[in-house]
């Protein structure tokens, strides 16, 4: 539930202030309809000054975003060596994230894991592939962030992990969590097409950041690199995500994900709780969760577009 110091309070099927006709509306209305309500905020017609800064500020990020800005370009005053041990960063983290996390990637603890992967890598069969590591940083950019759901360590099955966490690679079954989760769309929105595969690429696209908190594990060995050092990026993402954006959903599903997001800004952030969507413990409550209509509408009120999560079903 939304902290009341938010500016822009959310309403929901919680609050004892809303009447039992207003209830039954924000229930009947439907992910595509919710999905069409996106506006604009409001702006002084008047006010030219206003207008002009912000068709300026437009063409200047449209003029920054079609230049090619090359990762290395950031790292261009470290040794060969460090280099070379940075080499997967350097060569498939997107510019964007690269330039939030290159403090991070230089300090002992980061050098320690990539030495730790190192001998892993000529020892052991490691998931997601080497390239697949960083397709969040792709997909999802730090600007582009609207809501956040965490996981705790990549699949560690054949072809399964693929960069985003509870997603999976097309041509892969659909994980029971990620069943569930399904389900519990389902419940939020009728209209919700169940697809027949886990690939959640799409939604990554339109802000949603699914980000583990391990990014590597061992083949068919669960939690193998947690502990390694992983866990110290990922919270210098979510920490840039949580201290300089404002309005972003936080859905942390299980005692770790709550853990992970316990210094989560409630004044100026939704942080959505919730067991896990895994069937030991769904049953508790996830499935009525409504996490992903209470995030629509917290986007909403606070004039940010919503996420359509009706985009995943195959042509």
């Amino acid at each position: 539930m939304q902290n009341a110091n938010n500016k822009r309070p959310l309403s929901n099927d919680s609050d004892k202030g809303g009447s039992a006709s207003k209830k039954a509306n924000v229930r009947q209305v439907s992910l595509l309809s919710m999905f069409k309500k996106v506006a604009p905020p409001a702006t002084d017609k008047n006010d030219t000054t206003k207008n002009s800064t912000s068709t300026v500020d437009s063409l200047q990020v449209a003029s920054v975003s079609n230049e090619k800005r090359d990762t290395k370009d950031l790292f261009s005053d470290l040794s060969d060596e460090m280099k070379a041990t940075l080499d997967l960063e350097l060569t498939t983290m997107h510019y964007d994230w690269a330039k939030v996390l290159k403090p991070e990637l230089t300090k002992p603890y980061f050098i320690q894991l990539k030495k730790f992967l190192k001998k892993e890598l000529a020892e052991k069969t490691i998931y997601p592939p080497a390239p697949k590591i960083y397709s969040w940083t792709h997909l999802t950019r730090p600007s582009e962030v609207k809501v956040v759901i965490i996981g705790q360590d990549p699949y560690h099955g054949v072809n399964q992990a693929h960069g985003l966490c509870f997603s999976v690679a097309k041509g892969v079954r659909v994980p029971p969590s990620l069943e569930n989760i399904y389900k519990a769309l389902k419940n939020d929105y009728d209209d919700f097409n169940i697809p027949k595969h886990g690939n959640l690429e799409e939604w990554a696209k339109q802000g949603v950041l699914m980000l583990n908190t391990s990014l590597t594990v061992r083949a068919g060995d669960a939690g193998s690199h947690s502990g390694k050092g992983w866990e110290n990026l990922t919270d210098a993402a979510i920490k840039h995500i949580n201290e300089k954006k404002a309005h972003v959903v936080f859905m942390l599903w299980g005692s770790h994900a709550q853990a992970k997001g316990a210094k989560i800004n409630k004044s100026k952030h939704l942080v959505l709780k919730s067991v896990h969507p895994s069937p030991l413990s769904a049953y508790r409550g996830f499935l009525t969760c409504g996490h992903f209509k209470k995030a629509n509408e917290y986007l909403l009120n606070n004039a940010r577009e919503p996420v359509n999560w009706n985009c995943l079903v195959d042509n």
